[in-house]
């Protein structure tokens, strides 16, 4: 893990001594930067939290080997620490030998990420219904860990406690869990938040057990009628954990007919009456518990379907001939209307011919009586 760092700085005299602090994971390399802006040459060194001299310039008088020169010069003086422990966290002092002489410190925090971390579960296996408890512990980090439970992808809320020893935390969060069947060979994680770590998670599957689960379906006939003369069969399945081990067919408030068959999880009618009439139920058991599934049986009469779609036809047929009948009825109206209509204009043709062209009264009556002749004479016929 890369360390963290703030800077700091100190401003004097047209002086400017910098540094940051440091944070780092226990056991890794932390490293202490003392740098000089605007340097005139001063000398620089660093001194522990018990304010002995690390380095001055670079030179060491301090026997601890794990501290190395990385980098010198009138404007840094830049030194590593490996294999850090908590013993190692407090303040470092950079100091500058100006006058007045110049100090600032850095802070080394030192992190410890979890030692260990362990999900207890209070029942191995559970019964679907009940509410298991699970406890995950996050062991000897400093800071504290924050614990996050997930069944699955979905996060859940827990309720932790925080014990110290000495500098080290102990976290345990206890999950309470109201198991079903759904929850049978889910995972769940326990995941811890610090940051020392990153992604460090642990996890216990599930196991749920539940009675089972029953259904019935229906083989023969595939679609259609359950008819009189007819075959019926019925196939059960059924479903738990542990896998039903008891299986049987029964007639709900009545005896089973003699001619039906049962067979395993299936049940066989081969010629259905209408005494067959009832509902038939598959029983299944386990260890958990004990599930059905009903199947109601009704017997139709032999030719039930098949009147039903000849009724349909003769429907259709009727009609088909309704439909013509208005059609030729509406032909035959339409020829009458215009026959009559043809022999109306005739009639006004032909009625007192001439009488429009009369010069007086007797005029028109002797022109209207010839015209009358006339109309007599010369018949014209339309067919």
């Amino acid at each position: 893990m890369s360390q963290l760092s703030a800077e700091r700085c100190f401003l004097s005299d047209g002086q400017n001594l910098v540094t940051e602090d440091v944070t780092v994971v226990e056991g890794d390399v932390a490293t202490i930067s003392c740098r000089v802006k605007n340097s005139d040459d001063s000398v620089i060194q660093l001194l522990n939290p018990n304010r002995q001299t690390i380095y001055f310039r670079d030179f060491r008088p301090l026997k601890d080997s794990r501290f190395q020169l990385v980098n010198f010069s009138n404007s840094e003086l830049r030194v590593s620490l490996t294999n850090v422990s908590i013993s190692d966290e407090g303040r470092y002092f950079c100091q500058l030998y100006t006058d007045p002489p110049q100090e600032i410190y850095t802070t080394i925090t030192v992190l410890v990420p979890p030692r260990n971390l362990v999900i207890d579960i209070q029942k191995e296996i559970a019964v679907e219904g009940e509410e298991i408890e699970l406890n995950c512990t996050a062991m000897a980090s400093r800071p504290a860990t924050t614990i996050r439970w997930f069944k699955g992808n979905k996060e859940l809320t827990g309720k932790s406690e925080v014990e110290q020893w000495s500098d080290m935390y102990t976290v345990t969060s206890q999950l309470l869990l109201k198991v079903g069947r759904e929850d049978d060979g889910v995972p769940v994680i326990c995941l811890v938040d610090h940051p020392a770590v990153k992604d460090l998670q642990t996890q216990r599957y599930l196991e749920v057990m539940y009675k089972p689960q029953v259904r019935v379906s229906q083989n023969y006939p595939v679609q259609g009628l359950t008819r009189e003369g007819e075959p019926l069969e019925l196939t059960c399945a059924a479903f738990g954990k542990p896998q039903p081990t008891d299986m049987r067919w029964l007639r709900v408030d009545d005896e089973m007919p003699q001619h039906v068959v049962v067979s395993g999880s299936n049940l066989l009618i081969s010629n259905l009456n209408k005494t067959d009439n009832g509902t038939y139920r598959c029983e299944a058991s386990n260890a958990v518990g004990k599930s059905h599934a009903d199947y109601m049986l009704f017997v139709y009469d032999s030719r039930a379907g098949e009147e039903g779609s000849i009724r349909s036809v003769d429907h259709a047929v009727v009609g088909g001939v309704v439909a013509v009948v208005v059609f030729a009825m509406l032909c035959l109206l339409i020829i009458l209307g215009r026959y009559f209509a043809r022999h109306k204009g005739t009639y006004f043709t032909h009625e007192a011919k001439g009488a429009d062209d009369a010069a007086d009264a007797d005029t028109a009556i002797i022109n209207a009586e010839g015209g009358q002749n006339n109309s007599e004479e010369k018949k014209e016929y339309f067919i």
